[in-house]
């Protein structure tokens, strides 16, 4: 049995159910993801960027763009952009901004140490020690999927 997940920490994953709630509700809002990791990391976006574009893009009907640059003209409707930060000694910072007509709302998870993974990791693995073979996300292991008592 194995536990597959772009991120491991607990909070980033209550984050991801978060963020499709949300998308549900925001339907004709902008949305935007800003990302933020230390000056070492090699990949840009982010797994959990990239993981958290996918949920709302699916549930808002979006196209998935990453960054702007140029003379790119009036924002379209129907799509998310992605724009990554790379800087000093950022654990990570995802931002999910919902922009409407005269208001902003923003979902944003700070990990302070990579502890937050780690912890999430053996919790995970606490939880798989009970299970059968399969493949099982976080979502599965916090009980987050619909019809699902959470942890």
């Amino acid at each position: 049995a194995a536990v597959i997940s772009p991120n491991m920490s607990i909070g980033v994953n209550i984050y991801f159910k978060l963020c499709e709630e949300m998308a549900g509700l925001l339907k004709g809002y902008d949305a935007e993801i800003i990302e933020a990791h230390h000056n070492r990391k090699k990949d840009a976006p982010s797994g959990t960027a990239l993981k958290a574009a996918e949920i709302v893009s699916e549930k808002m009907g979006l196209e998935k763009i990453y960054g702007r640059h140029g003379m790119v003209g009036e924002r379209p409707k129907k799509e998310i952009g992605i724009h990554s930060v790379r800087a000093g000694d950022i654990v990570g910072e995802h931002t999910l901004l919902f922009a409407g007509n005269n208001e902003l709302l923003e979902l944003t998870h700070r990990a302070r140490s990579r502890d937050a993974f780690a912890s999430g990791a053996v919790f995970a693995a606490k939880w798989l020690a009970k299970k059968e073979k399969g493949s099982y996300d976080m979502q599965d292991v916090l009980g987050l999927k619909e019809g699902k008592k959470p942890i």
